[in-house]
């Protein structure tokens, strides 16, 4: 998607066919369980099925043009990861022009392989960029308590806690530092699983800076450069590409 455009209902006239834009947005919402690139862009989509606009429509062929143009384009998994959680934990604060909420993104890695990842709106409005982040972090720590339990299940053998990156101090010192937790009663108590998880040593918070923060990418349009480094990040590689 183009860098800085956020959809909105009513941002140009209604599309002559919704039903078509239903059926292909119906079927782009498939490739999402192996394309983590196309998650953001389907995800933003996906809103406007009940009344589709030209601009949605526009934004859709864009997409449909980039798959086209990617059709070897997949996960690569290699063969040497380790047995080791990685996740990444990102927002991006109040961009929907309707609604004003945030949208959360996390990837969870295994070792060096990519194995879980969401693009997904907040379900409540955010009053500051800390908020939103630490929204989304407690969201990533429920996807890294429910593998760790499925890796223990399969008698998986951890070496070292799973480790969660997120580039928002201030969410990370509310995470840590109980004295920030009385400035902020505003947000919701579900959110503070993510605080309970990080003192009974579930993962370690770690910082990461921006420019390598591979949920970005779940969570807005990026330029075609910043994309393409991330998606190799991501461990999405195209087999036709030149080596």
């Amino acid at each position: 998607m183009v860098k800085n455009t956020h959809l909105a209902k009513c941002d140009s006239e209604p599309f002559s066919d919704p039903a078509l834009y239903r059926q292909i947005v119906g079927r782009l919402l498939y490739l999402t369980n192996t394309r983590p690139d196309l998650s953001f862009a389907i995800q933003q989509l996906s809103q406007f099925m009940a009344a589709p606009t030209v601009n949605h429509y526009k934004a859709m062929t864009r997409v449909l043009r980039y798959i086209k143009g990617t059709p070897g384009q997949g996960l690569y998994y290699p063969t040497t990861s380790s047995i080791h959680i990685k996740g990444f934990s990102d927002s991006d604060w109040a961009t929907c022009p309707d609604t004003r909420k945030s949208v959360s993104g996390f990837c969870m890695f295994l070792g060096d392989s990519l194995i879980s990842w969401k693009s997904k709106k907040q379900t409540t409005v955010s009053r500051s960029s800390s908020e939103s982040e630490y929204r989304a972090l407690a969201i990533a720590s429920c996807e890294v308590q429910w593998l760790t339990y499925l890796l223990t299940d399969f008698q998986a053998i951890f070496k070292q806690h799973a480790l969660l990156y997120c580039d928002n101090n201030s969410a990370r010192y509310i995470a840590a530092n109980s004295v920030f937790h009385e400035r902020t009663k505003h947000i919701e108590i579900d959110c503070h699983v993510t605080r309970e998880r990080l003192q009974n040593k579930l993962f370690v918070l770690l910082p990461i800076s921006t420019h390598v923060q591979v949920a970005d990418l779940l969570t807005k349009p990026l330029e075609p450069i910043p994309f393409g480094y991330l998606l190799g990040k991501l461990g999405v590689l195209n087999v036709y590409s030149p080596a």
